[in-house]
């Protein structure tokens, strides 16, 4: 986004001029940070402070760091709150663009479905929301505890991600009136072309329903909701890293807590990647 789409200035963070990022779905602040470092609007070293004590990059976004252009925490409230920015805009006369990611955990709130009502209503074109609708929340698959799509019965979502006719969230969302585009969001190709239909939209706000694995790439963690708040032991940090690099598969002894083999199992991803 930062790279192709969003107007910004990191040696003025506060330009009135400049599109909106919001991040409802503040936990995934790391991603956000990433980006505003990558941008220029603090060094990259910085990064290495996250969520220590006194730094401004913490679990959520914060307006200590700049860029940030929402606190994000509780969730639901994201799109309200771009709602008003989009709002603003269109009376101040400005022609900027607002952008807001959302989460399907985070749609259980009902806010987020008063906020879509809203969105339509007052035909915001210059609202594009994201929606990472990767069937995960904190206690368990998406679709168990409120489905978007369709209750889960047994573990076959791998299955429902993969069968379009199995979606019904987009179709949600197109009755509250919106433009509603769904891609695969691991697809940069997708994602740009997504965007660049959204902002050729006029008379309704775009949601683009973004179909993403958590976790993906790095196995035992790709689709499993255990993973969803758990920092990875520091012993098995350096095997995920090159797992990412090359697809290599973490033993499962090690995965269980057995790490009499870690070393030789490090030793051999080392090798998978030369």
């Amino acid at each position: 986004m930062y790279s192709k789409f969003l107007h910004y200035d990191p040696k003025n963070p506060l330009w009135q001029d400049r599109d909106r990022l919001v991040l409802s779905k503040g936990h995934a602040s790391p991603g956000l940070f990433s980006n505003l470092a990558v941008a220029g609007y603090f060094d990259k070293p910085e990064m290495e402070t996250l969520r220590k004590f006194g730094s401004r990059l913490q679990g959520h976004p914060d307006f200590k760091c700049p860029g940030v252009e929402f606190c994000g925490g509780s969730l639901g409230l994201g799109l309200s709150f771009s709602i008003g920015m989009a709002l603003a805009a269109r009376i101040d006369g400005k022609n900027h663009h607002v952008y807001t990611i959302i989460g399907d955990g985070e749609s259980d709130e009902g806010q987020v479905w008063e906020a879509a009502m809203a969105g339509s209503k007052f035909r915001l074109d210059n609202l594009t929301v994201f929606l990472d609708r990767n069937f995960i929340q904190q206690d368990d698959y998406t679709e168990r505890v409120m489905p978007l799509d369709e209750e889960l019965v047994g573990d076959d979502i791998s299955e429902m991600w993969k069968n379009a006719a199995r979606w019904k969230v987009g179709d949600k969302w197109r009755s509250f009136g919106w433009n509603v585009i769904e891609i695969d969001g691991h697809r940069i190709e997708q994602v740009v072309k997504a965007v660049h239909s959204a902002l050729q939209t006029r008379g309704t706000p775009s949601l683009i329903v973004a179909r993403t694995i958590k976790g993906k790439s790095v196995e035992h963690m790709e689709d499993n909701p255990k993973w969803h708040g758990v920092a990875p032991n520091p012993q098995i940090s350096p095997i995920i890293d090159l797992e990412l690099d090359c697809q290599f598969l973490i033993a499962p002894s090690i995965i269980a807590g057995d790490m009499t083999n870690l070393e030789n199992e490090v030793k051999r991803a080392a090798h998978r990647k030369i």
